[in-house]
């Protein structure tokens, strides 16, 4: 396919006619004289992809010339071609591939960078050294160097910038950034030294980040370097870099040069991945790594987009921000990662207006007025508007008419409907006194239409709150008239007695005369002083003692007086109260008040809580609140509690607090408990949890994720390695790595050098305790005979392993006892000779055999005898025997690669002198030894390489590679390492050293052309007896070599010996002249083998060890029955074989083949026989295509073209030897003609191809097959393959072309590598996953063209469960967030419900292509359901089931399939009931007596278990009746009154009750009976107990000290008293002993003079400026005494805020008429700090100016 388009010759002359016919244009503003015409349009582009060139024409209009070109360059299609589109300056070259250059074709290849003329089109023909220059000049747009941007244009080079403008100088920086300046990636330099030692071959260099660039590492010393590669998916990967070079490594380029001394690795970059650079230790000297490379930002700032404009109209603003960007995930991340790099600079925001067209018109209103009533209903209005606002945000009103395309907004409307607020009077407290006369209250509330407590009643008719009430139990104090207020101290006093108190012998307090009222008018107080005084009698006078001799309250010494309105005015009062204002006794108790204003919020919102009456101070008059202090104090009302939200409260979850985060950075996780609770009780906080489900609202997290930041780099110690030793001093080691644990979780490894601190410990001491004493054994002496049956012996030394590693030898004493076996055994030597005989021979004897064996087909079971080589495939079963004389078998050991050998899982080692290996794998490779007593045999097993491992090809392989293109077939002294050798392993224990001295002989005999044919199926194959027809291109004499091929080739070991003797006395420019022709020779020997003879070793083995194998034969398994091949069994019975048996036996077809190489047919008739290709030429009159066959019954012969039935005519005949014949043969007759014979027992069948003067035919197919049940598949090109997992898929493609077309496979576009496996044009797909769907694409390409055949490859996924259902649950949430909902599954699964309800059923499902999903109910499909609605949601996924009754339920089966198979899935819906259930009786309420019932238990049950009753309100009850039980006499019984009541109330007192013996008769009646009948039953109870036991405690006061404490408002400070707890006695108790009593206050609010404080302050000073924003005043504030104003200390005054002393003045800006604003968004260009940009500091001149 061509991708890149050349410009066609003669595209400029067309295009200079063109304009020439244009009319003229508008002249040039580049050319002021004026000669030239305007420039043309610009060409099309020279490419359509890496860069091209296009050009414009002008004509000159003088009739002179012009000054100037008339032509202009410009590049374009600056986008990278696909990887297929090749080098431009190729496809160029092979455009002449066509043409004779001296009378011959060649296949031109590009010569680039030609220093002296780049621009010429030089080329070279394939193969040879011959350079032509094919063209002056290349097209347009090619590139001038290969590493350049430059390029070509009318065959001059011209300079191409980076930005891929023509002349620009642009350059990439080391970042790879266009004209950048370095600061998106950092330079990363550093030195390795290596240190590698015995156990540690390997080691990180360094890591180099993915998006790296120019990295180059340079090692001197002699080990190694190599990768690993990491994906940023996680795939690993390993290059070896094995040799010089440059390759692909993960789409990176990699250019690797090794040198005796030194390792030079560069890679330009960007890494596609991360590479790691390892070192592994190859030399006994250190060696150093010196790397540099330019590593990434990974982290960047990125401008977003602007943001939405601020204002659809009328012009606004938009702003753009930064965003930090990872380069690796391609996502956005935390602002931090970029300011972990400080050259990343976080790019400012842009602002600019938008959405600059005016608004259109639209209405606009005022507020709304007042409403007109408070409550009870009023209306409120407003005014509306048609306005216009302009870009300066200026609104104007405008004609109405504007404004109506919307509709105007109502001018009226009603407001405050709701009831107005009404007095609530709640129930009178009890009375004040318990007899007589006294008050009870009432709080009385506003409340409005809303139950809350407000204000708004009219005063006239609100309740009142107090009245008198009458105790009818008489009071003992007569002279009481007034209410008494027993316990409540702010009872009301009507008046207070004038007359002075009488000073007595007690002392008591005695007041003065009150003051006259401080002030004039309004509100004052009035003082007085009490005195404590006594009468002394001896002298008639008055003495004055301290206050505290006086005893009870002491009179008040201030009070508030009222002096009447300070307007003059004299207000109406009443007679009375003007007497009480002018008497004195009036205080302000009749303008302030205390009242009850609601109730607070309620201390608890669930489980009982209290509720306190709110008592405020209020002004009679104005019904407003008014300081406390303004109230009397001791009138204030009593505390009134109730109770509120007496319900029980709800399960809720209990939160406790996130632990610390589990790592500091990285990604870490917090936990915290969550559980359900219920509190039982608020008062004893008692709580109980509860399972989950039974609290509602969802669970909270109980975690998170926690300090998601990348870590710095950090050191990464592995687990220690096992001890080297288990005692006596050993050594332990572990890997530290410093590595960075990135915010994902995950970690990236680092070169040493990025961690800072030291690094940890590699390796530590370990195991310091001296090892237990133990034997050390010598070796086994000598047989003590020479012949017979003896003994052999070995010494002991108890030696002991210290702790510091030294060995010593210690008292046998301390070793445990050593066994009579370990120091001594048998020995058996050759038979003694008997008497009056003489000994011929003693020692004992192994019969070898000197052989070579090479395996050449799959076999289960191979014997072998010991004393040759075997060269054999994996998974063969081996037995190898070791015959010898004069020797008992049972004594034979054997050894492998010198070590013991015993039985295992995969080696069984038998007593009768055999040795078994189950199953060969590579590690069975190796010298197997045989010892009989001083006789020693080896055997060596050396594994072949299969097709899906590098190395030697095995038998078939080689004979595919050969066929297919005998130039690739593996050539000679290049596969030593293919064949598995221990040999190196074997010398150093004293082995064989000539293990591998047949290696090279037996790779050439492997690749050598005499091998038969093809061979069966490849031996890594599932089944080794599967058969595999013969197909239509292999040779003619496959079948008959095929089955005269042995399992396995012998050859001696003699005759390999003489090779090899012969080959090393030829000089060295002969050896391979020599080689080929003797390897050649014993191939031929080798297969020449009669099958006689290759029967006569298929004979049992019973006489094996008396007869030695011939020189050259083929070893056959032991039992013939199960191991010879069908094929073989059938040639032994063909007529060649037998011997000329006349009878023919029956045979299946077998088509006759005769394969040549493919070649051009010039001549006028062709006649060709089957396995060949036709090349047709333009003579070519006739092609004759012979097909032969054999069988029994002899086959019949068909012909089909191109896999249809060929249709015979005048022009295509049948000839009547079954050929076909093609007369005049044209371009349709080309194609693939397959000759089929088919008889009774089976077909044949091959292809001959007909091609059109040889250009490349592909056999292809249009079937589509769908597999889902066989392991393999096997399709021709063209077809589409669906299929299963797991399936091994091979696609064939089998071309033809003379010469002979090249195969190449590509998928999806992309070449593939030789990984693949990929034989005789044949791609082979093993165990298929998702990966390997794709398009695959077989190319034919010879000198003639190519042509191109696809095959789509479909992976099929049959239904089943996910593993992950969390998507198709959040699908159930989101479309029924609140409906039941239940999965199905294979098993089944049940969902119960209630009748009505509606249920969600899901169908999790996976598979490819995605299922189709039926739903079905009770087996019918869910479209025909009667009674049934439903709706399937979600392409069939869910399925909602609405109302549901009893005919709904049952099961619902959901059936997905897809091509790939199919999964039934089910779920049963329950529709579930309650009703109520008559249970058993309860137990009996008595015992005896005439009260006994039983009561009948109701249950609540739903499919015959109890649930809450709750669920069968609404059911009917059934009527139940108590029914009478235990009516007897009762048993006599001791019976007790109550206690009665203690005679103290603390202190210890004394209760009583009474105690008698009844007996309660079956008629209820109870009668006294004599105590001694209730004595025998039980023992009498007391009828006296103690009682109140505790301390009588009280609290007990000090006096109230001084008025001085703080000021805490105007005239008001603190005062504090001690509160003690104490017994009645005086005698001093801690606080908690009196916690049950109330507590008296400790501190109170008191009057002091020196708090008549207040803040004073003078006036402002004069501004210090007349505008700008600098200017400020001052002023004078200091604390002052109201009465006196004077200053006093500030602190006094500190209960109020002190005014400000200075401020900011003159704040307008100074005159400056050309500085203001000019757009309404400055305040934000400021916010932002935007004022230093060029564009805003002249618009936003005036906000600006203030920064």
């Amino acid at each position: 396919m061509e991708y890149c388009r050349r410009a066609t010759p003669g595209t400029g002359l067309l295009v200079l006619a063109f304009l020439l016919l244009i009319s003229r244009t508008a002249r040039s503003e580049e050319d002021p004289d004026g000669l030239w015409d305007a420039w043309g349009p610009w060409s099309e582009c020279s490419r359509t992809c890496g860069g091209g060139a296009s050009y414009s024409l002008r004509r000159c209009l003088s009739s002179k010339s012009c000054e100037g070109r008339n032509i202009r360059y410009r590049t374009c299609s600056n986008v990278d071609c696909p990887p297929e589109a090749g080098d431009f300056r190729a496809q160029q070259c092979s455009a002449h591939n066509d043409v004779k250059h001296h009378g011959q074709f060649y296949e031109w290849l590009p010569v680039s960078n030609d220093p002296d003329n780049p621009c010429s089109l030089k080329c070279q023909a394939k193969g040879t050294s011959l350079v032509v220059e094919l063209a002056p000049k290349v097209l347009d747009g090619t590139r001038c160097y290969t590493e350049s941007l430059d390029m070509c244009i009318s065959g001059l080079c011209q300079i191409v910038g980076c930005d891929h403008q023509l002349g620009s100088t642009a350059k990439e920086d080391n970042c790879g950034v266009c004209n950048g300046d370095g600061s998106t990636c950092r330079l990363v330099r550093g030195q390795y030294k290596s240190q590698l030692s015995a156990t540690k071959l390997d080691d990180t260099v360094v890591a180099i980040p993915y998006g790296s660039r120019h990295s180059r590492l340079v090692l001197k010393g002699p080990d190694h370097l190599y990768l690993e590669i990491k994906t940023l998916q996680g795939v690993k990967g390993e290059n070896s870099l094995s040799s010089t070079g440059t390759f692909l490594v993960d789409n990176s380029s990699v250019d690797f040069q090794k040198f005796p001394d030194k390792e030079i690795l560069r890679m330009a970059g960007p890494l596609t991945a991360d590479f790691i650079v390892k070192i592994h230790d190859s030399g006994p000297a250190d060696s150093t790594v010196q790397f540099i490379f330019y590593q990434p930002i990974i982290h960047r700032w990125r401008e977003t987009d602007f943001f939405p404009c601020s204002a659809t109209c009328g012009g606004g603003y938009q702003l753009t921000s930064a965003e930090c960007y990872d380069l690796r995930s391609n996502r956005v991340v935390a602002d931090q990662y970029c300011h972990y790099y400080p050259e990343n600079i976080k790019p400012k925001p842009k602002l600019q207006e938008c959405n600059l067209d005016p608004c259109p018109a639209r209405w606009e209103a005022t507020p709304w007025t007042a409403c007109s009533s408070s409550c009870g209903g009023g209306i409120q209005s407003r005014a509306v508007s048609c306005v216009e606002e302009d870009i300066q945000g200026q609104v104007t009103s405008v004609e109405e008419w504007k404004c109506m395309y919307t509709p105007k907004m109502p001018i009226v409307q009603p407001c405050n409907i709701f009831d107005c607020p009404k007095w609530l009077a709640q129930e009178w407290s009890p009375c004040t006194v318990t007899c007589g006369q006294g008050l009870r209250y009432r709080v009385v509330l506003c409340i409005d239409h809303r139950g809350m407590h407000t204000g708004g009643c009219s005063a006239k008719t609100k309740p009142h709150i107090k009245e008198e009430c009458i105790i009818p139990t008489p009071c003992y104090k007569p002279k009481e008239k007034l209410p008494v207020e027993a316990t409540l101290p702010w009872f009301k006093q009507a008046q207070e007695l004038e007359e002075g108190a009488a000073v007595s012998e007690e002392p008591s307090f005695i007041p003065e005369a009150w003051s006259t009222c401080s002030v004039t008018c309004g509100v004052g107080t009035q003082v007085r002083i009490v005195r404590c005084q006594v009468l002394l009698s001896f002298s008639q006078s008055v003495a004055d003692l301290p206050v505290d001799e006086c005893e009870g309250p002491k009179p008040a010494s201030q009070r508030a007086c009222y002096a009447g309105p300070c307007n003059g005015e004299i207000p109406e009062l009443n007679p009375d109260v003007t007497d009480r204002l002018l008497g004195g006794l009036q205080d302000l108790e009749e303008l302030y008040d205390w009242e009850y204003e609601g109730f607070t919020k309620c201390s608890e919102s669930c489980g009982g809580g209290v509720q306190e009456a709110v008592v405020s101070c209020l002004n009679k008059q104005t019904r407003e609140l008014a300081d406390e202090n303004l109230c009397v104090t001791s009138r204030r009302p009593p505390q009134l509690l109730k109770s509120c939200n007496l319900d029980p409260c709800p399960a809720r979850w209990e939160i406790g607090k996130w632990s610390p985060c589990s790592l500091t950075c990285g990604v870490g996780l917090q936990t915290r408990d969550v559980f359900c609770s219920h509190l039982l009780s608020k008062e004893m906080n008692e709580m109980v949890i509860l399972a989950d489900d039974l609290c509602h609202h969802p669970k909270p997290n109980t975690v998170q994720a926690c300090n998601r930041f990348h870590c710095p780099p950090a050191w990464y110690p592995a687990q220690w390695q096992p001890c080297s030793r288990s005692c006596g001093g050993g050594v332990q080691k572990r890997e530290v790595l410093c590595k960075q644990r990135m915010a994902d979780g995950s970690f990236l490894e680092l070169p040493e050098t990025f961690c800072s601190t030291s690094k940890p410990t590699s390796q530590q001491a370990c195991k310091k305790d001296d090892c237990p004493s133990e034997w050390l054994l010598s070796e086994w002496t000598e047989c003590s005979t020479s012949c017979g049956e003896g003994t052999q012996t070995r010494s002991a030394i108890c030696q002991k392993l210290l702790k510091t590693g030294i060995s010593t030898v210690v008292n046998s004493t301390l070793c445990p006892p050593l066994p009579f076996s370990s120091s001594i055994r048998p020995c058996m030597l050759a038979t003694c000779a008997r008497p009056g005989r003489p000994s011929t021979k003693h020692s004992p004897h192994i019969v070898a055999a000197r052989n070579i064996y090479i395996q050449t087909r799959r076999q289960k079971k191979l014997h072998f005898v010991v004393g040759g080589f075997a060269y054999l495939l994996p998974k063969t079963a081996v037995v190898l025997r070791c015959p010898t004389r004069r020797f008992r078998k049972p004594l034979i050991t054997w050894e492998k690669d010198g070590q013991h050998l015993v039985s295992s899982a995969q080696v069984t080692v038998a007593p009768f002198g055999y040795l078994k290996i189950h199953r060969l794998k590579p590690s069975d490779a190796g010298t197997y030894s045989c010892s009989a007593g001083p006789a020693r045999e080896h055997f060596v097993i050396k594994l072949l390489a299969g097709h899906r491992k590098p190395g030697l090809p095995g038998p078939e392989e080689a004979w595919r590679l050969r066929k297919s293109n005998p130039k690739d077939a593996p050539q000679p002294r290049k596969h030593h390492n293919a064949i598995s050798s221990m040999g190196s392993k074997a010398e150093k224990r004293g082995l064989p050293a000539d293990g591998s001295r047949y290696d090279d002989l037996v790779s050439r005999l492997l690749e050598q052309g005499g091998w038969p044919g093809t061979l069966l199926a490849s031996w890594d194959g599932p089944d080794s007896s599967t058969e595999r027809n013969a197909s239509s291109e292999e040779d003619p004499g496959a079948e008959q070599g095929l089955l005269r091929l042995p399992f396995t080739v012998v050859a001696e070991q003699k005759r390999l010996d003489d090779i090899l003797r012969n080959l090393s006395q030829q000089p060295d420019h002969l050896r391979d002249v020599h080689s080929q022709r003797l390897v050649a020779r014993l191939a031929q020997e080798l297969f020449r083998s009669p099958p006689e003879q290759q029967d006569a070793l298929l004979l049992p083995k019973a006489s094996e060890e008396e007869q030695r194998p011939p020189a050259l034969a083929v070893l056959a398994q032991k039992q013939q029955q199960q191991q010879v091949s069908g094929l073989a069994s059938s040639l032994r019975s063909s007529p060649g074989e037998a011997g000329g048996i006349p009878r023919r036996p029956h045979r299946k077809p077998t088509i006759l083949r005769k394969i040549s190489a493919a070649q051009q047919l010039s001549a006028s008739e062709v006649v060709t026989h089957l396995g060949q290709t036709v090349a047709l030429a333009s003579g070519t009159l006739s092609v004759l295509l012979h097909c032969e066959a054999i069988g029994n019954p002899r086959p019949t012969i068909t012909w089909a073209r191109n896999g249809e039935e060929v249709q015979f005519g005048d022009r295509i005949l049948l000839q009547p030897d079954d050929s076909l014949q093609i007369l005049a043969p044209v371009e349709a007759d080309v194609g693939f003609y397959t000759c089929n014979a088919t008889n009774a027992l089976g077909y044949d069948s091959v292809s001959i191809a007909v091609t059109l003067a040889g250009k490349p035919l592909v056999k292809a197919s249009r079937m589509t097959m769908v597999n889902t049940e066989k392991p393999t598949v096997t399709v021709d090109i063209g077809s589409t393959v669906k299929t299963v997992q797991g399936v091994n898929v091979t696609i064939n493609c089998q071309v033809a072309g003379v010469p002979e077309a090249e195969v190449t496979w590509f998928k999806n576009r992309s070449k593939l590598g030789s990984s693949h496996h990929l034989y005789e044009g044949s791609l082979l797909l093993t165990n298929v996953s998702i990966l390997d769907q794709g398009l695959y694409s077989c190319r034919a390409a010879n000198l003639h063209g190519q042509l191109t055949e696809n095959t789509q490859l479909l992976i099929l996924e049959p239904p089943q469960v996910p593993t992950q259902l969390e998507d198709i649950r959040a699908l159930l949430s989101a479309t029924g967030p609140n409906l039941p909902s239940v999965l199905t599954s294979p098993p089944g699964t049940q969902l119960v419900l209630d009748p009505g309800n509606s249920a969600l059923l899901g169908c999790p499902v996976k598979g490819h292509p995605t299922p189709n999903i039926t739903w079905f109910h009770d087996g019918q499909p869910i479209a025909t359901a009667i009674g049934l609605t439903h709706h399937i949601l979600a392409a069939g996924q869910i399925l909602q089931v609405a109302n549901l009754s009893g005919g709904s339920q049952g099961e619902f089966n959901c059936l997905a399939q897809n091509e790939a198979g199919m999964l039934t899935q089910k779920a049963t819906l329950v529709i579930q009931d309650y009703w109520w259930s008559v249970d058993r009786l309860a137990t009996c309420s008595a015992s005896c007596g005439n009260r006994g019932v039983q009561q009948p238990r109701l249950r609540c049950l739903l499919n015959l278990t109890e649930v809450d009753p709750d669920h069968c309100t609404g059911k009917p009850r059934p009527a139940v009746q108590p029914v009478a039980c235990n009516r007897r006499d009762c048993p006599s019984r001791w019976m007790v009154t109550s206690w009665s009541a203690c005679t103290r109330s603390c202190g210890g007192g004394v209760q009583t009750r009474r105690v008698t013996c009844q007996k309660l008769k079956a008629s209820g009646i109870s009668t006294p009976v004599s105590n001694d009948l209730c004595s025998q039953l039980a023992k009498r109870p007391v009828d006296t107990q103690a009682c109140n036991q505790q301390l009588c405690v009280e609290w007990t006061v000090s006096s109230w000290g001084q008025c001085n404490g703080p000021c805490i408002g105007p005239r008001l400070a603190v005062q504090h008293r001690q509160v003690f707890c104490q017994t009645r006695d005086g005698i001093a108790l801690p606080s908690e002993q009196c916690s049950a009593l109330p507590r008296p206050v400790s501190t109170q609010n008191c009057w002091s003079e020196a708090c008549s404080v207040h803040w004073r302050v003078s006036l402002w000073t004069l501004c210090t400026a007349t505008c700008g924003n600098y200017g400020f005043q001052s002023r004078r504030v200091e604390c002052v005494h109201v009465r006196t104003n004077k200053a006093v200390p500030e602190h006094l005054c500190a209960w109020g805020p002190r005014p400000a002393n200075w401020q900011r003045c003159n704040l307008t800006p100074c005159e400056n008429t050309e500085c203001r604003d000019t757009t309404r968004y400055c305040e934000k260009v400021k916010q932002l700090k935007l004022c230093q940009l060029s564009q805003f500091k002249s618009r936003c001149c005036g906000t600006c100016g203030k920064a």
